[in-house]
């Protein structure tokens, strides 16, 4: 049969949008890949072991490699921030927070004060 003798063939139809009422034990859980869902922590599971760098600067400093290495303990390096002012942190070299130095426990540490927002 050719294109042609089905069109002529056919009857014109009118198609009319259906609507069918939600039953909700139909209506899967939310998970991996539905719009809207949050993701869980078994959601995220594959990508707990993927390695980042993560790196607090808490400031920079230019000099030569001669004055690099004739550096000893206890000599100071000045930096190009003050103190108080935030720190950068990196992840994988993409500036994603600044934050406060912190010690706790003899340990320092970084608090988040705020998530850096970069448009691609």
């Amino acid at each position: 049969m050719n294109e042609e003798a089905m069109t002529q063939d056919a009857e014109p139809r009118q198609l009319a949008p259906t609507q069918f009422e939600a039953d909700p034990s139909d209506t899967p859980p939310p998970g991996p890949g539905k719009p809207g869902a949050a993701p869980t922590a078994s959601d995220l599971q594959a990508v707990f072991d993927v390695p980042v760098k993560v790196q607090a600067v808490l400031g920079r400093s230019r000099m030569d490699i001669g004055e690099l290495m004739r550096l000893k303990t206890g000599d100071v390096v000045e930096l190009d921030r003050r103190v108080g002012e935030p720190a950068d942190i990196f992840v994988n070299n993409r500036l994603i927070a600044r934050g406060e130095v912190v010690l706790i426990d003899g340990t320092l540490g970084v608090t988040l004060t705020e998530i850096v927002r970069q448009d691609r």
